[in-house]
């Protein structure tokens, strides 16, 4: 059996990470899911995390909370889905862990890899899409409801934004950057097109 493909989309809080997640995931009869929350344990974990009442957790439990998301997930659904031969696109994975609690929360981004690798028994994306928004656009798009890391403040995110491009320049092989400030439809044409391009998955 052919075993299926790994698409992960990464990006800024509004860069239309969902939307794109679901239009691709429909397109492809893949499995359609995210981190934090893919699992019921990780629901769990995704309210601790983003709850606007959580305070005081600090900068290594938050980035061990999202690695022990990241294990459940792996385990539960990410990896027995490829094995079953069926393709997955996934709302966020380490590539974030890397960003946000590395770049962004001043953990060591290297560290931050190597246990997102550990919690996930090494399975990497075959393709990852980062969606670029300006900070600008980022900010009108958020709107007034935040959640914890959303309201993190303008400086933590643009350390975020440098660190999803820093990932993306790094590893041009796998990571392929789209303008997220197109139109729905436009970025979706374009993702259509890395995918087949990339993986040959729409031909």
């Amino acid at each position: 059996m052919t075993r299926g493909r790994f698409i992960v989309f990464e990006g800024g809080e509004g860069c239309g990470k969902s939307t794109q997640v679901k239009l691709l995931a429909e397109r492809l009869n893949a499995v359609q899911t995210r981190e934090p929350g893919g699992t019921e344990i990780g629901t769990q974990i995704r309210a601790l995390l983003l709850g606007r009442d959580t305070t005081g957790l600090h900068e290594r439990a938050e980035a061990l909370l999202m690695a022990a998301d990241r294990a459940q997930h792996v385990a539960e659904l990410i990896e027995p889905t490829l094995a079953a031969g069926r393709h997955v696109v996934c709302d966020r994975y380490m590539a974030s862990s890397i960003a946000y609690q590395g770049f962004g929360r001043g953990l060591a981004p290297t560290e931050i890899r190597d246990l997102s690798l550990w919690a996930a028994a090494g399975l990497q994306p075959d393709l990852v899409v980062f969606l670029a928004v300006s900070a600008e656009e980022s900010q009108r798009r958020r709107g007034g409801s935040r959640d914890r890391i959303e309201d993190a403040g303008a400086a933590f995110h643009q350390r975020v934004a440098d660190g999803f491009m820093q990932q993306a320049n790094d590893d041009p092989e796998r990571w392929a950057i789209v303008n997220g400030e197109d139109s729905i439809e436009q970025v979706h044409s374009v993702v259509l097109d890395i995918v087949n391009e990339r993986l040959g998955l729409l031909k």
